[in-house]
């Protein structure tokens, strides 16, 4: 038994884990279910933690073929968007819809159909998958596509739906590494918004936000606005500089104190960010790496919540609720006197899929350490989100309960329902699938 968590290291559980290497390891892994498939664990809860038996999908890690035509390629579900980045971007091309780490695998991005960015206007990971091979519960390898049942119910699914052996994914083709961002310092939630709103058609967007003011400054917020930047945008004693990933300079070598992250450390350290964020407003060119993944640069970062670990808390509110949803977020957030040090708002565009999570109007996201007040916190926030119609991130949840998740989604109900009548529920089950009665 070895013990394993997810990002959040919380909860920690001890699990039989089983590397695969191979479509027969996977086939004699399913033989012996219940079980549930882990990438680099890099989803923050328990969905891909079984006790029975969790496979290590990391050693299915070939690309299998490219199409330089068509952009589409072809690999295993163990390949990291990191190596799909390393091998391609200097060959011109960049992951259609990528989530806010490179770390993750690319069986995890289709399981949690992620999002990134650019969802309001290219949407969830599916729009750029073409096909998935799926082993199900007898053992039968599916390829499925886009329409179909398994199709849309594994995208989302949380690796509930059998096992994601490959995938047919499109990148995209860019010119250069770079990033055109610019930065609106915007001193409000309602300022935020606005920008979003008026930034609609800014292939990227994202906004740092400060859960941490009260008054007329709550939600102040650097909205970030990118677009990849074409050759002739880029210095000439740029352009050929080569396009890896930074080095992770930083490191958390250990678990910081509890104490280390309280509202008043918070609140020093998001007064000043906003003031220098700030004074960086306008256009500039920044790095691919950057731009997407600015946790990556950081080893170990989850670190610093201390040695219990943190909580995520993810939602998505409907446009027309969206602004009041998030006041009444926000407010409960200060109220509680608890310290958010990563907050991100982002705008989505419709939602698709059966079981995926974005809907179109804005999605929170917030880090607390896990304890007794964030706990409660976040199940007062859970009841906000269900007020304002709003649903909750399966890939960042850690806590939820069954029957707030049953009320804010009822798909719930309709995807474990597809489950029993096609003999999935007993062969793939997570701690969190249990925990909500999937």
């Amino acid at each position: 038994m070895t013990r394993i968590s997810g990002w959040g290291r919380f909860p920690r559980r001890d699990c039989r884990v089983v590397r695969a290497r191979s479509e027969q390891d996977v086939a004699r892994a399913v033989a012996e279910a219940p079980l549930i498939a882990r990438g680099n664990g890099r989803a923050y809860g328990d969905s891909a933690l079984n006790a029975g038996l969790t496979l290590d999908m990391r050693g299915m890690d070939r690309m299998l073929a490219f199409d330089p035509a068509t952009g589409q390629l072809t690999a295993e579900a163990g390949v990291l968007l990191a190596d799909v980045i390393e091998a391609f971007l200097p060959r011109g091309w960049f992951p259609m819809v990528t989530p806010g780490t490179r770390f993750v695998t690319l069986g995890g991005a289709i399981a949690a159909d992620v999002h990134g960015k650019n969802h309001h206007c290219d949407g969830s990971f599916r729009a750029c998958v073409d096909w998935v091979e799926v082993m199900g519960p007898d053992g039968t390898v599916t390829r499925t596509t886009p329409g179909e049942d398994l199709f849309d119910w594994t995208l989302g699914g949380m690796g509930l739906t059998g096992v994601i052996l490959r995938a047919a994914i499109r990148l995209r083709p860019v010119e250069t590494g770079w990033i055109l961002q610019r930065t609106i310092p915007a001193p409000s939630l309602e300022a935020a918004l606005d920008a979003f709103e008026a930034n609609a058609d800014a292939p990227y967007s994202v906004a740092w936000i400060d859960a941490s003011t009260e008054g007329p400054h709550m939600g102040r917020a650097l909205v970030m606005l990118g677009h990849h930047a074409p050759r002739e945008a880029v210095p000439v004693r740029l352009r050929d500089r080569p396009v890896t990933a930074r080095r992770q300079r930083l490191q958390v070598p250990f678990d910081l104190p509890g104490f280390t992250l309280n509202r008043y450390t918070v609140g020093a350290f998001n007064a000043l960010y906003y003031r220098l964020g700030a004074r960086k407003s306008g256009e500039h060119l920044v790095d691919w790496d950057s731009y997407f993944y600015p946790l990556d640069a950081i080893g170990n970062w989850n670190r610093m919540y201390g040695r219990r670990g943190f909580l995520q808390f993810q939602c998505a509110l409907p446009l027309s609720t969206a602004q009041a949803g998030l006041t009444e977020l926000l407010t409960r957030i200060t109220a509680a006197g608890q310290a958010s040090f990563l907050s991100v708002l982002k705008r989505f565009g419709p939602g698709e899929g059966r079981f995926s999570f974005p809907m179109e109007g804005y999605t929170l996201a917030l880090d607390m350490p896990v304890n007794d007040r964030s706990l409660r916190l976040m199940s007062d926030l859970d009841r906000v989100t269900v007020a304002h119609g709003g649903r909750f991130y399966l890939a960042k949840d850690a806590r939820l309960d069954r029957a707030t998740l049953a009320e804010a989604d009822p798909r719930a109900e309709a995807f474990a329902a597809w489950r029993r009548e096609t003999g999935r529920a007993a062969r793939f089950t997570s701690a969190q699938s249990e925990r909500l009665g999937l």
